[in-house]
């Protein structure tokens, strides 16, 4: 794909939704660190009904350590491998106190030093509430920018870092949730909805598929 049916890709982005952002539910770095650590193999919805439950409680890493474990397992355990995100959330917490005064770092290197907080996870935090100009591959990601030619790699990481490299500068800030939302709600996994699409003219995805799909 080349340079000029890129930027049009994600002008129209733009267009069509100017301010995007996560579906997760916060209003603290932290409790977006929370609410994503939460996330992994779980879906949006279910992470913010156990959050509006539990962030009136406790939202702050020395309310969540006062919590302990065993009550945050009993505010998350509708969410899957609740077992493990509750032992991570409460070890990050007492991190985040011991090391950064209760305070959310802003470097990868520091957040990924976080029990539970991988590569993708950072990225969220740095992109979603720091304004960092990163890209977190999910699954998505990963299969729009596969299946569309925008970004092609054998790997996440290969499809991150290609990204950074071809994504315009002015797009950065808000590339990540574009793409996820488009790869969510239009460009899906198994029926793509090819007729609703605002970039299918740009799309390089095989023609006989996406007419077929769509049909």
């Amino acid at each position: 794909m080349n340079a000029a049916k890129r930027r049009v890709i994600f002008e129209r982005l733009r267009t069509a939704n100017p301010h995007p952002t996560t579906e997760l539910e916060y209003h603290t770095p932290f409790e977006l660190l929370v609410a994503v650590m939460l996330s992994a193999q779980a879906t949006d919805i279910s992470v913010n009904l156990a959050t509006r439950q539990l962030f009136p409680v406790a939202n702050t890493p020395q309310a969540l350590v006062d919590l302990g474990e065993e009550k945050l397992r009993e505010h998350i355990q509708r969410i899957g491998l609740y077992k493990t995100k509750a032992r991570h959330v409460i070890q990050t917490c007492r991190l985040l106190l011991q090391h950064h005064g209760g305070s959310v770092p802003q470097t990868r290197e520091e957040l990924e030093a976080l029990p539970g907080v991988g590569r993708k996870t950072a990225n969220v935090i740095l992109n979603t509430a720091f304004g960092q100009p990163t890209i977190a591959v999910d699954t998505h990601i990963f299969r729009l920018a596969n299946r569309i030619n925008l970004a092609p790699g054998k790997t996440v990481l290969a499809v991150e870092q290609k990204l950074l490299k071809v994504i315009p500068a002015e797009f950065m800030r808000d590339a990540h949730h574009w793409l996820i939302l488009h790869g969510r709600y239009v460009c899906q996994a198994r029926k793509p909805k090819c007729g609703e699409c605002i970039i299918a003219d740009l799309c390089e995805y095989k023609s006989k598929e996406r007419v077929a799909r769509s049909g």
